[in-house]
């Protein structure tokens, strides 16, 4: 995460003071994932897919875009189909 960040340019205490940010809003959301999870494993599984369908808007809306314009051809559309697949073959297994 910091890296990007200084090689946008941005100075080096700014970076470290989104990092630090970052982390202590990390912990907050395990301590009430920890808190939540103790409830009910019915809300372990509604938490983690919407996490996992926030993920994948990310990716379709965010990523792949990027990844057509930066490199042209079939290759980042293949890998993209691939990943999905597998992932959806890991679940299945699991």
């Amino acid at each position: 995460m910091a890296v990007p960040m200084k090689n946008g340019g941005m100075k080096a205490q700014k970076v470290i003071f989104y990092v630090v940010l970052s982390g202590i809003t990390t912990g907050i959301g395990a301590f009430f994932g920890a808190f939540l999870g103790g409830i009910s494993q019915n809300v372990i599984a509604m938490c983690l897919s919407f996490a996992a369908g926030a993920m994948i808007y990310i990716v379709s809306g965010e990523l792949i875009p990027e990844s057509n314009q930066l490199y042209h051809g079939k290759t980042t559309a293949v890998g993209n189909i691939l990943g999905l697949l597998i992932g959806i073959f890991a679940m299945s297994i699991a």
